[in-house]
């Protein structure tokens, strides 16, 4: 199948390349040129597992194309996807304005039957307007002749693993009241439903809003975990202990109920506070949202204040070791990241920070620029160096079995504040480390 994809963003790239890849022809169109040339040249504007060699194999067996032409993209596709972003509004709502534009562009340019599919995140009703945005402008070109459907099929891909989900998903939301619609969705997503039936048909508004309650419902789960980590503290009991109790229990689950210092990233704030304002905009107090909102802001400071309270607030001149940058592992992404809030926190206070990331050091650079108060190192071991503590805020593979020992060589004090409670607090005990964490008593005792 021809397929056209508006937007070479994070889901855009993905959902394309994965289309190339079992076999449909696709052209992504994209508003920066700069970016599409690089994209032609195999420089992957994101880091993503699988993605780099997925992009670039496709792109030389001739099934996925790059460009700026917008014209030529609408006259490529028999589907034409829109996954562009749609930023928080000044009031946290989801700005549509890229959405519609590129819905006015396919009405523009197209000459035929076309199916719009709504990929980017959006708020219910958006489909709706999608529509009346196509319907207008067609009418303005007097080609009210020219049919046309607008589907709801949200994306459900995890940083870290996008490509992968992509290619495997759990399931397939479709968003559709045509039957001729959904026989195209299904020819469209047929080699990734052979195994067993993923496909899922609704209406659209309902398409809309699943995908804000899955993402709400884990930023929940995210929430109350850390509720529960912080009043974990105030009682002695360990969080993780109270995990496993819970996580045995099949209703429950062991997914996302991880204590930490937040959630973050392009999903789960953003969509959060959109289906607030959503709820807002009809006079409905949406409080569990409210609650789960405020907690991670909460959260985010949680470090912070277990490092000023080590350090009886004098952090004025000191050093400290910043081990993760991205909001989680396996991405360079440092959007609504806790390590921001840590850092900038830190440098409040007149402290420094020594930071290393697998992946988020250039994300890093470019946020932030050239500062007296961050120095960002080359390895996690030169980050160490004549630091005053190390802080653990980001759960990559390279930092979950470090050397104790040379840890407690580099720093000045034995001193680790863990964000994601990486360590078993009985062995920081033996190696004779204080040991912060989450949800738990460090070994000295104190209940922070």
């Amino acid at each position: 199948m021809k397929v056209t994809v508006f937007g070479i963003g994070y889901v855009g790239l993905v959902q394309g390349a994965v289309l190339a890849e079992v076999g449909h022809d696709v052209v992504c169109v994209d508003v920066d040129a700069g970016k599409v040339e690089r994209l032609k040249q195999g420089i992957i504007p994101i880091y993503e597992p699988g993605l780099e060699s997925l992009v670039r194999e496709n792109h030389a067996a001739g099934r996925l194309h790059f460009t700026s032409d917008a014209a030529a993209g609408v006259k490529h596709g028999e589907v034409q996807f829109i996954a562009v972003g749609t930023p928080p509004d000044e009031d946290g709502s989801a700005d549509l304005k890229y959405v519609l534009a590129v819905a006015e562009t396919i009405a523009q340019h197209m000459e035929g039957p076309q199916i719009v599919i709504d990929k980017s995140t959006v708020p219910v009703g958006t489909a709706d307007k999608v529509r009346a945005r196509i319907a207008e402008v067609l009418a303005q070109r007097g080609r009210t002749d020219l049919g046309f459907d607008v589907v709801s099929n949200p994306e459900f891909l995890k940083e870290g693993s996008a490509v992968a989900d992509c290619m495997r998903p759990d399931r397939i939301v479709i968003g559709t009241d045509s039957k001729d619609t959904e026989e195209v969705m299904r020819e469209l997503y047929a080699p990734f439903n052979r195994n067993h039936e993923k496909i899922i048909v609704m209406d659209v508004r309902s398409a809309e809003l699943t995908k804000y309650a899955a993402n709400c419902m884990l930023a929940t789960k995210i929430s109350f975990m850390n509720e529960m980590a912080n009043l974990a503290e105030k009682l002695g009991a360990d969080i993780e202990m109270v995990r496993q109790g819970i996580g045995s229990d099949p209703r429950i689950g062991y997914h996302f109920i991880y204590a930490g210092a937040g959630y973050g990233g392009s999903c789960f704030p953003k969509d959060v506070q959109a289906l607030i304002r959503t709820a807002d905009s009809i006079d409905f107090d949406a409080r569990v949202l409210k609650a789960v909102e405020a907690r991670n802001a909460e959260q985010k400071t949680v470090l912070f204040r277990k490092i000023y309270e080590h350090f009886n607030g004098d952090l004025y001149g000191k050093t400290f070791a910043l081990w993760g940058l991205s909001f989680k592992p396996n991405t360079d992404d440092m959007r609504e990241a806790p390590s921001r809030v840590l850092m900038e926190a830190l440098w409040k206070a007149g402290a420094k920070v020594q930071a290393y990331d697998p992946e988020a050091m250039e994300e890093t650079q470019r946020i932030y620029g050239s500062r007296d108060d961050l120095m960002l190192c080359g390895t996690k071991e030169t980050a160490l160096k004549g630091a005053d503590a190390l802080v653990i805020v980001t759960e990559w593979q390279a930092f979950k079995a470090p050397d104790f020992d040379f840890i407690k060589q580099q720093l000045k004090q034995p001193v680790i504040f863990d964000g994601r409670n990486l360590f078993e607090t009985k062995r920081m005990s033996k190696k004779e480390i204080v040991y912060y964490s989450i949800g738990r008593s460090n070994q000295s005792g104190k209940q922070i």
